[in-house]
């Protein structure tokens, strides 16, 4: 498929490591895929569902220890330790590829390398980056090609140049114990092994378009981002687009996909969804920030997903994907996962592959229990998605006009405050957190700070990061206004006091109009915070105007708390942290103690 020198070369010694029976290219085609399929299916490796239900969908279960993200055997493998930082796991590189070479040795005997040369982007766009994924896995090959652009056209473009991200992933003996998934941002090279679950396989998602993005971007002058990108269209058909970066279990993808509510939707207004997931991010010619979604589908997770809390998302689901880990219903050759509906199939094959008894559920111990895995996941192409935006294939994305950071907090933050400026915004994003909500993850209530929802996921120094941060906002004539939302606020018994979900519009809306200067905020040790009356609360039941004056409250006190915790977030990321966030810190203190 190619002559290009570097790519070949790469291919070989690799080959010469893995040892395959052979060699194959992705090509992108149908008919190339449609074949894959059929082998996948009959290897066990994919079941097909029922095709008037689920059209040209397919079921998938990876082995019981292999379910998820690992964070503690993710690595970063830079030549000097500083540069990777405290917040993440270090290795040396030299060391890495030697320890990992001996569990990747002839580990493909008897199986295919597939190659699959993909873009992250548009083919065309200033945006895109090519990498090129090797593994032994079907599956990989497949959500790859629902995940990112694949094929003939993206080797093409990469033409005689070495600028590509190498990408090595063998499932192996899938051993948990022997799990690597390590990133090599100086030598553009990620490296997967004894995993098949997608979090740590498809190795444009988080390794490349956020990991090895995020050192690319911080190089290069731009931003790789854990943001989600929608439009709010307006009655004269006038877009504004909005990214906002949220931690795990905060409604990134109902945020992403939201459905008006009836007020809004009747009046003419629409949401358009460009990105669940991630944003690259660059200053345009006309001095704005321009934003695209790398990706080219969704890997969402199934639980709770439904009619009701995300029907765009629920849609999308509904031809052309890949389940992974959810309930098999025997009956009528569907899927099922908890929070689908209130009917829990009779007669079913749980996540692992086992005869289910729905009657013994025990929210408890949902892993043992469940008929999904908890961190089930669908992946769909996004153009099946009712609310794809537009612009989706835009080859110079969309732009910015807010920035929203957002986290689950009881007390402490308000409904939505707006930041100073940009460098109050950077602040504001590097000391974002969320509250433990389940037992099962610790004590319930305890402060995890996740700065712009990136802890996991910056492939480099967290200090350097808000470094990079404060640097671009020196480049941008015209930067975005950056805000922080928090739909979690409880009362005394606990209950959510906002509503949430579609409800959130009516926040963004505030966030609009702020932007446009057409509201007036009132300002506080914190920010500024809505006059309580410029939030639309019309059709809202049980929510007044003093509801909102709770929601926007700063109380001092649990602020003043919050800046203990954040001192000691940030020795721990150490002594790169820029002095701009520590005078920003104290300012907070200052301002709380007037």
């Amino acid at each position: 498929m190619t002559n290009n020198k570097h790519v070949l070369d790469w291919i070989k010694s690799m080959a010469d490591l893995v040892n395959p029976d052979q060699i194959v290219w992705i090509d992108g085609s149908e008919e190339q895929t449609e074949a894959l399929r059929k082998e996948a299916c009959a290897t066990g490796e994919l079941e097909a569902l029922n095709p008037e239900l689920y059209p040209n969908c397919y079921l998938h279960r990876t082995a019981i220890n292999d379910v998820a993200r690992v964070e503690h055997r993710t690595f970063i493998c830079t030549s000097k330790k500083e540069d990777a930082g405290n917040i993440n796991n270090w290795m040396d590189p030299k060391e890495c590829y030697e320890k990992l070479s001996k569990l990747y040795k002839n580990s493909y005997k008897g199986r295919t390398m597939y190659v699959i040369p993909y873009s992250m982007g548009v083919v065309g766009s200033d945006f895109a980056k090519i990498g090129i994924e090797l593994t032994d896995s079907i599956y990989v090959v497949l959500n790859m090609i629902i995940m990112t652009r694949v094929g003939k056209k993206i080797i093409d473009a990469l033409g005689d140049s070495a600028d590509f991200v190498k990408g090595l992933h063998a499932v192996a003996d899938c051993d948990d114990e022997k799990r690597y998934i390590c990133h090599f941002p100086e030598d553009n090279t990620i490296w997967s092994v004894n995993s098949g679950y997608g979090g740590n396989v498809l190795l444009g998602k988080k390794c490349f378009a956020l990991r090895i993005a995020s050192y690319l971007g911080r190089k290069e002058g731009w931003m790789a981002e854990h943001m989600l990108i929608l439009g709010l269209e307006n009655p004269q058909g006038e877009v504004k687009y909005i990214s906002a970066a949220f931690p795990s279990a905060c409604g990134k993808t109902n945020l992403a996909m939201l459905i008006p509510p009836a007020i809004y939707k009747n009046a003419g207004y629409k949401v358009w969804t460009v990105g669940d997931d991630i944003a690259w991010i660059r200053v345009g010619e006309d001095g704005r920030l321009y934003a695209i979604n790398p990706e080219n589908g969704f890997f969402g997770v199934a639980p709770g997903t439904n009619e009701h809390s995300n029907y765009n998302a629920l849609m999308t689901t509904k031809k052309n994907c890949i389940f992974t880990n959810v309930c098999h219903n025997l009956d009528d050759n569907s899927v099922w996962w908890e929070g689908l509906d209130n009917n829990p199939p009779k007669n079913a094959v749980n996540w692992k592959g086992e005869k289910w008894d729905y009657t013994k559920y025990d929210k408890a111990d949902k892993v043992n229990t469940s008929g999904a895995h908890p961190n089930s996941r669908f992946t769909a192409m996004a153009s099946n998605c009712p609310c794809i935006s537009p612009e989706f294939e835009s080859l110079k994305g969309v732009p910015l006009t807010a920035i929203i950071f957002g986290g689950r907090r009881a007390k402490t933050a308000p409904l939505v405050y707006e930041s100073r400026n940009w460098q109050h915004g950077t602040f504001v994003g590097s000391i974002m957190a969320s509250e433990t909500t389940a037992a099962a993850a610790g004590a319930v209530g305890v402060v995890r700070r996740d700065p712009m929802a990136m802890r996991p996921f910056v492939g480099y120094d967290m200090g350097d990061y808000f470094a990079h941060w404060l640097n671009m906002g020196k480049k941008i004539p015209n930067p975005p206004k950056i805000f922080h939302v928090n739909w979690f606020r409880t009362d005394a018994e606990g209950h959510f006091i906002w509503p949430g979900f579609g409800d959130n519009m009516r926040v963004l809306m505030w966030i609009l109009a702020r932007c446009a200067g057409e509201v007036e905020a009132v300002e506080t040790a914190i920010g500024f915070v809505p006059k309580a009356e410029d939030i639309n609360i019309e059709g809202l039941d049980g929510v007044t105007i003093d509801t909102i004056r709770e929601l926007l409250s700063v109380d001092n006190a649990s602020w003043l708390e919050d800046v203990a915790n954040i001192k000691e977030f940030y020795a721990q990321i150490g002594d790169r942290v820029p002095a701009e966030l520590y005078d920003e810190l104290a300012t907070l203190e200052a301002n709380l103690k007037k």
